[in-house]
């Protein structure tokens, strides 16, 4: 039966050929990319159904164009918004840290690049600054990433209590600090660098190096090692 939109909703198809049934009654891997996808976003639109906004979805580019589109331009596709944009670059990041725990691999920060390629896609559009803390090993593998505070950044806030006690039960070699400018400007402010020196000395006491702070803005980063702010 078709809606007053003019689309027919999943509700309306056959039980045995609904992602959801599908994947009960068969398993997931019977499912197609689409199917897939549909369950993901759980919910079409009045004009189209899940599995027309996953089929609009996989027009551009596949599930490869999943890997590397950011939240922000997902969610500006006709019938996304912010939550299922969410949840689609939320599975992808899942499949991503599962093929790499299953090989064994773990990212490799080698220069400010790497730091921008593993955090920018998700950073560069928050809305309010979050500043991050990057747990390497002494090979610069990534270890974990820990979010200190979401907010302004201040020393009241980012206490090197906070910033080295998950880092030391780790046991990691080195940190590289990271946090966004949600105006898009990575110039660090005097508050930035006062807090980097705080936690580059609280580094030097502890044994953990404080190898980089780096700022994400719109689409660039700035490495404040290389600019001389460190």
């Amino acid at each position: 039966m078709k809606k007053d939109g003019g689309h027919i909703s999943i509700k309306d198809y056959p039980e045995e050929i609904r992602p959801r049934e599908k994947i009960l009654y068969y398993g997931a891997e019977s499912l197609s990319d689409q199917e897939l996808l549909a369950i993901l976003l759980r919910t079409g639109t009045k004009e189209k159904s899940a599995l027309e906004l996953a089929n609009d979805v996989l027009q551009d580019g596949g599930l490869k164009n999943l890997t590397q589109i950011s939240v922000e331009e997902l969610k500006c596709k006709k019938g996304m918004g912010l939550a299922k944009a969410a949840q689609l670059k939320a599975a992808v990041e899942l499949s991503r840290r599962l093929a790499r725990q299953s090989l064994g691999l773990l990212p490799i920060i080698k220069d400010p690049n790497d730091v921008a390629k593993l955090v920018m896609g998700e950073m560069a559009y928050l809305d309010r600054e979050h500043f991050r803390a990057i747990n390497l090993n002494t090979k610069n593998q990534v270890m974990a990433i820990d979010t200190i505070s979401v907010g302004s950044l201040n020393a009241s806030l980012v206490h090197p209590r906070e910033v080295f006690k998950p880092s030391v039960k780790r046991s990691a070699a080195s940190l590289i600090l990271v946090h966004n400018h949600p105006s898009g400007d990575t110039k660090p402010s005097q508050e930035d660098i006062k807090v980097t020196w705080r936690l580059y000395e609280a580094g030097n006491l502890l044994g953990i190096e404080i190898v980089d702070h780096v700022i994400i803005g719109q689409n660039k980063f700035l490495s404040m090692k290389e600019k001389g702010y460190m």
